[in-house]
């Protein structure tokens, strides 16, 4: 399984989750079976609010799940569609949110709790 995280700054398995998919500049991409970390740059950073492509973002590299703080209804309808889900990040780093992951401890996220534009609010979780 590849699992991709949105981050501030490539720091490996200690890297900090980043507050919004579409706005983070790297994606962390964890390999379950190797337990390998990779990093790729946001191909789609500079985007308009609510038109997030994340296959572009992600630079057409595949995943089976993301784990994120927040993120907009677009982009989560996007990747649904494509079989890829999207979790709530419920720790500050990578690591800590695979350990959570893998102990099936990770809220999936619902339309409910995107976020309404590039502001903090009662519906996003951002850390």
């Amino acid at each position: 399984m590849k699992i991709c995280f949105p981050v501030l700054k490539d720091n490996g398995f200690g890297s900090r989750i980043h507050r919004h998919f579409g706005s983070a500049p790297l994606f962390i991409m964890f390999e379950t079976d190797s337990r390998q970390v990779n990093s790729i740059r946001n191909s789609d950073l500079h985007h308009e609010y609510g038109s997030c492509n994340p296959m572009k973002a992600l630079n057409n590299q595949k995943c089976d799940a993301v784990v994120v703080s927040g993120i907009g209804a677009g982009a989560l309808n996007k990747l649904n569609r494509l079989g890829i889900k999207v979790f709530q990040s419920q720790a500050p780093t990578v690591k800590e949110n695979i350990v959570l992951l893998e102990a099936r401890n990770l809220p999936e996220f619902t339309l409910q709790h995107c976020c309404q534009g590039h502001r903090l609010n009662a519906a996003c979780r951002h850390y």
